[in-house]
């Protein structure tokens, strides 16, 4: 009995052991098969292929690559919109404002426009004969002719056999009146003198080639003939403009239409002379809207005595006073919130109230009035858009692969289409000094760029010192209009702190890694206010952690900067700045 006892005691405490041991392995075996579970829901994709979604690490079926875990940064945002961190705002002070319906400063409207011909005292020089010009006296578009001033000589048969029926007919005037009248009648028609035509009569002698003098005075703005050319009777020889006066067209929108009259005082100035302010009226208001630009001609008639105004001057204009505009309607944004980008101007808009989520929005301009833009369409009122940091926030969306400026408007995400910019100047002409001094920027950047193609760190730090002193050598104001100058102020600062923080790198791989930056900002200066040289924006889908990232060169052939000899020739090249 107590044998049994001693069994009994000993298998319950096996048991109890056996529960202790196995029954806390399958507890723990079953925490770390839900741990497991919970790894599964990470995807992972291919950075040459981001079709390619697959629940577990591997090749990419394509191309067999390595597949890279998906980035949940920004999971649960639409295909085009992404987030910055709270610090990333912080540190490149970027702001937003909530767009409304502005009234403009000053109760004033600024118009854009040009200076043309008055076509009112415009004339057309014609020849009133059939013939061959024998000589041109007028070589060149400009020149300065005066009223009488002969213009060219014109060998005419016709003019020819009608001097010989007035010598004829001289000789019968006294028994054939009516015959030598009809003929002397006949060179008037054509224009010739009545001392032209009595010097021929007296004379006796045909006169072979004949004079063409000018009707009017003013200035050549173009010629339609050249020496030699035969010419019909009424056929256009030149265009003769009087720039003693001019007018200056301008462009209104048309909801500011119904603040504008005739009559209306006007202040003008010029591009070539932005300090005097010219006083004016408006004279006339098109009756007919342009249904392509939405705005009407105003017009303002301008004294020109001096000729300091040139056809074909950019000017501006502004009206102030009551100019009785419906300013409900008007909805306009501050000029530093929008990009311009060939024919396109864009804008980041904020998406979501509570968390810095951003997403790029094409926008279609109206007229400017004072730092504002008239938005035509794209923007509501109550949405939320970046006014400071632009730049900065579409560098955000060039680094994570989003929809940017450099996107074509058809091109999909991470794809990389060829952008055409030949035409990135649109709104404002650049100075050439201003270009020229941007070329010594990126003549240092090409060398930067080379030292990183060498893993070459030092000689990257020195051209990016040296970059610096040129950036800093920029003058601003070769840049007249404000809103190119305020794009400048903020691309400069995000070249500045990209190039500062190479030359503050450790090492190489930090420099490289600043070097995306730096390419995005001098990308973004050159697209928007040109240079005189070709360059090639080349891209590299493995750079930047898998994510993609581009440089500048010179040439055609790919000399991969962010990893040197390991993947020299790894990219292509995205599109041509021209």
């Amino acid at each position: 009995m107590k044998n049994y006892l001693v069994y009994i005691i000993i298998l319950a405490t096996g048991l109890f052991f056996g529960w202790l041991f196995f029954g806390s392995s399958s507890n723990e075996s079953t925490v770390h098969n839900h741990d497991k579970h919970e790894k599964t829901d990470q995807m992972w994709t291919c950075a040459m292929h981001p079709q390619i979604m697959l629940p577990e690490s591997g090749d990419c079926p394509v191309c067999g690559m390595d597949l890279i875990p998906v980035d949940t940064e920004n999971s649960g945002l639409l295909a085009n919109q992404f987030k910055l961190t709270e610090n990333a705002m912080a540190l490149a002070n970027i702001q937003t404002s909530i767009v409304g319906h502005n009234e403009t400063e000053s109760n004033t409207i600024k118009l854009s426009g040009k200076i043309v011909e008055n076509e009112e005292a415009n004339t057309v020089q014609v020849s009133y004969f059939s013939g061959r010009i024998e000589r041109l006296n007028i070589n060149f578009t400009g020149d300065q002719v005066r009223k009488g001033q002969l213009l060219a000589t014109i060998y005419s048969p016709e003019l020819f056999a009608a001097q010989q029926e007035l010598i004829t007919a001289a000789s019968l005037k006294t028994s054939q009146p009516a015959l030598y009248k009809a003929v002397r009648n006949k060179l008037k028609l054509w224009k010739l003198s009545d001392r032209q035509i009595n010097t021929i009569e007296t004379s006796g002698q045909v006169k072979e080639n004949i004079p063409v003098y000018a009707t009017v005075s003013g200035t050549v703005s173009e010629k339609l003939v050249e020496q030699g050319d035969y010419v019909k009777q009424g056929q256009p020889l030149l265009k003769v403009a009087n720039l003693n006066t001019v007018w200056a067209n301008f462009d209104a929108y048309e909801k500011q239409i119904t603040g504008l009259k005739e009559g209306q005082p006007i202040s003008i100035t010029t591009n070539a002379n932005p300090n005097a302010t010219i006083n004016a009226k408006i004279s006339f208001i098109d009756p007919v809207l342009n249904t392509k630009t939405r705005t009407v001609i105003v017009r303002a008639v301008l004294d020109n005595t001096a000729l300091q105004f040139k056809p074909g001057m950019f000017i501006e204009g502004s009206i102030s006073g009551d100019i009785n505009m419906n300013k409900k309607q008007l909805l306009s944004i501050p000029s530093t919130a929008i990009l311009w980008t060939g024919k396109r101007s864009v804008v980041y808009l904020k998406t979501d109230l509570n968390a810095p989520v951003f997403e790029m929005r094409e926008v279609t301009l109206g007229n400017k009035i004072g730092d504002h833009y008239v938005i035509v369409d794209g923007l509501n009122t109550g949405d939320e858009i970046v006014t400071h940091g632009t730049f900065t926030v579409d560098a955000a969306a060039q680094l994570q692969g989003k929809k940017s400026m450099m996107s074509t408007k058809n091109s999909k995400t991470k794809e990389h289409h060829a952008v055409d910019v030949s035409n990135a100047m649109t709104k404002n002409e650049t100075s050439l000094k201003f270009q020229e001094q941007l070329k010594k920027v990126l003549d240092e950047y090409i060398l930067l760029k080379d030292a990183l193609v060498k893993d070459d760190a030092d000689i990257a730090k020195k051209a990016s010192i040296a970059m610096i002193k040129n950036i800093e050598a920029i003058n601003v104001k070769l840049l007249i209009d404000i809103s190119n100058q305020n794009q400048w102020i903020q691309i400069e600062d995000q070249i500045k702190r990209a190039t500062h923080a190479i030359i503050n790198a450790p090492d190489i791989k930090e420099q490289r890694n600043h070097f995306i930056g730096l390419s995005i900002g001098l990308t973004n200066a050159i697209q928007t206010f040109g240079i005189s040289q070709k360059v090639y924006s080349q891209f590299c889908p493995m750079a930047n952690n898998n994510k993609g990232a581009s440089w500048l060169s010179l040439d055609k052939e790919i000399r991969n900067p962010y990893f040197g000899n390991n993947m020299l020739t790894c990219g292509s090249i995205q599109q041509t700045i021209e």
